[in-house]
């Protein structure tokens, strides 16, 4: 067969196509124009759920309902004419569920570009209008279709940053008419809303705009509403009501805002949308009523703990305040009832348990944000109990320090129930870590005059006195009986028998550098003066007055009758001791104090948790307290 003749060379300027293409072209151009191709599980489920709010993109729902209406392009070349036409299409009889989320979704990933206020407060309306409807009709999606918690999450978070300040982190939510891009919006605030007790509430930070630093676990109770952390101010006209009288002007308190908007569905087809701002805190809801439904309510309380201790004083009077016995702990701006050292997280609420935390040696209230964290956000009981914190000077004697939480615990239930009404006040649960723990049991037992005899073998009754104030401040110190309502207590990694620490150079070295107060200075001078042999007054080594150090030593005879005591009958006891490494329980310790120490007899339970001294922020012991609350309030 004679070869076939060669094929003319290309003309110039023009490449031959191998033939290897030409039929990988042919072949491509048969190809059908639809298929599938396998791709990771984990970019399917990322694509088929992502939306505006967690990818700057809009949700395959609103991506459909474009394309429903022919708007894909037009939506790519642009989105403004793209969202008025989807408006456009709105009619109030028909079933615009998707159509409404569309623009809810699309109105937010727009603004996200574009940093338009209006947008995000086109979505935050069209959001309400879904969730919402005047029409009462039934659920707006089924709990299983991912649009009804994105509606939710898509208005929460509109509402934060269609009335974010630009050039701040405060989000204003203020009365006044705001444009939207198919009409505008009428908002009122009733200034009672801003009243909280005698405190205002002022500069509104949006919670998602904050990182949380320090603490385990962050909480958020999901429903409607923009979590916000408010500041607070006392008002110079309103009464210090006794519900609030211990809380600080220096929290910071989770409040959620929430717009209610009228008629929202004929709104959207009239242009003209009103709504009225509902700022509700934590502490006295958590769940808003919308058209005879009670909704859950958008929560968090971590970040506004956090943003609390971010800038609390507390910090900085730890070191300060062991070391100056009369230092005042507190701002004075606090409030009077606050400078006894007892103040609270939330008012006082009827009904609810008072659980109080005391710190140890050297530390502060704050140590207790981790386990306060987790109680307040556990639902079985952070609604049973109300938080209190004592703080006091750590460097002062025990007997003086115990006095102080005594007379506050006492001072604080006869203010809150001056008639004896609320039986939950009569179960207060005290839990105390190192020295704080021998505070706690200091609230539980009968002591008769085993403290007295440690300092003089006559009775206090035959001391002379310079006036009846000394006499009974020496009666609060030495002379204990069980506060009433202390019915349950808690020692944490407490030293019944002593420190191991304290008697060392280190630990001299600390209680050398105490300074104690100078009216307990001059109260023992005068009445040692006074009463010339009658009394034996315990130095420390360095010939003063025993600090905690010293009577935290295993020899003091202070400790050694506390160690001896009993708690009264009617109070259960609980032990979570802390023990370093992974030797014998029994022959461990703590870095501080040693297992024989912390460990009582005839305590309810005994928790041994594999830490350092600071335990209190150890899951495991947080864990524990927790079982023993949820014990207490009968949760479990």
């Amino acid at each position: 067969m004679p070869r076939p003749p060669l094929a003319p060379p290309p003309p110039p300027g023009r490449r031959r196509i191998p033939g290897a293409v030409v039929l990988l072209l042919i072949a491509a151009a048969c190809a059908p124009p639809i298929g599938v191709k396998p791709m990771h599980p984990r970019e399917v489920h990322r694509q088929l759920t992502a939306n505006a709010l967690s990818s700057h993109e809009p949700s395959e729902y609103a991506l459909r309902v474009l394309g429903r209406y022919g708007l894909r392009e037009v939506w790519e070349d642009d989105p403004a004419r793209a969202l008025s036409v989807l408006h456009a299409g709105i009619r109030p009889e028909a079933d615009q569920r998707d159509r409404i989320f569309a623009l809810a979704d699309l109105s937010f990933a727009y603004a996200g570009d574009v940093r338009d206020p209006a947008r995000y407060r086109a979505a935050m309306v069209y959001a309400y209008a879904l969730l919402f409807p005047e029409t009462g009709d039934g659920p707006i999606f089924d709990p299983a279709d991912p649009r009804l918690r994105w509606s939710y999450d898509l208005y929460n978070r509109a509402l934060t940053e269609g009335f974010a300040q630009p050039t701040a982190t405060e989000v204003a939510i203020q009365p006044g008419r705001y444009p939207l891009p198919f009409g505008d919006l009428d908002v009122s605030l009733d200034p009672a809303q801003l009243a909280w007790g005698p405190f205002r509430l002022t500069k509104f930070v949006a919670a998602a705009d904050l990182h949380v630093d320090g603490l385990r676990n962050r909480y958020r109770d999901a429903g409607i509403g923009a979590p916000l952390n408010a500041s607070i101010e006392r008002s110079e006209k309103a009464r210090e009501g006794t519900e609030f009288a211990r809380i600080p002007a220096s929290f910071t308190i989770p409040v959620t805002a929430f717009l209610r908007i009228e008629t929202p569905r004929a709104s959207l087809v009239s242009g003209h949308v009103v709504g009225s701002v509902e700022l509700i805190p934590a502490t006295e809801a958590r769940t808003v009523d919308v058209d005879g439904r009670a909704v859950p309510l958008e929560v968090e309380s971590t970040s506004s703990l956090a943003n609390t201790l971010s800038s609390s004083r507390l910090w900085d009077v730890e070191l300060s305040g062991f070391l100056q016995g009369g230092l005042s702990l507190f701002d004075p701006k606090a409030g009077s009832r606050i400078r006894d050292g007892l103040f609270m997280l939330q008012p006082y609420k009827p009904g609810r348990i008072p659980v109080v935390f005391v710190n140890g040696t050297a530390s502060s209230a704050a140590r207790w944000a981790d386990m306060v964290n987790e109680i307040q956000n556990d639902r079985r009981i952070g609604d049973r109990y109300s938080i209190w914190l004592f703080m006091y000077n750590t460097g002062n004697p025990i007997a003086f320090s115990a006095a102080k939480l005594r007379r506050a615990l006492a001072t604080t239930v006869r203010e809150l129930d001056p008639a004896g009404a609320d039986p939950a006040l009569e179960r207060m649960v005290v839990i105390g870590h190192s020295q704080g723990g021998l505070l706690t049991k200091l609230t539980a037992v009968e002591s008769g005059d085993v403290f007295w005899r440690t300092v003089s073998d006559r009775p206090l009754e035959e001391l002379e006195f310079r006036d009846p104030t000394e006499r009974e401040t020496l009666r609060e110190a030495f002379f204990m009986t069980r506060l009433p309502f202390v019915e349950r207590v808690v020692f944490v990694a407490t030293p019944h028998r002593g420190s191991f620490w304290s008697p060392t150079i280190l630990g001299k070295l600390a209680s050398s550098l105490i300074t104690l107060p100078v009216e307990l200075v001059e109260l023992t001078t005068d009445v040692i003066t006074r009463n010339q042999g009658k009394l034996l007054i315990r130095r420390s080594e360095r010939g003063g007055l025993a600090t905690s150090i010293d009577e935290m030593n295993a020899a003091n005879p202070y400790l050694q009758r506390l160690s001896s005591l009993p708690l009264a009958p009617g109070v259960s006891a609980h032990s979570i001791i802390a023990v370093r490494g992974d030797g014998p329980v029994e022959e461990g310790d703590d870095g501080v104090v040693e297992y024989t120490s912390a460990h009582i007899d005839g305590v309810a339970s005994e928790l041994v948790v594999r830490s350092g001294h600071s335990v209190q922020s150890n899951p495991g012991a947080i864990e524990e307290v927790r079982r023993i609350l949820r014990l207490h309030a009968g949760a479990e």
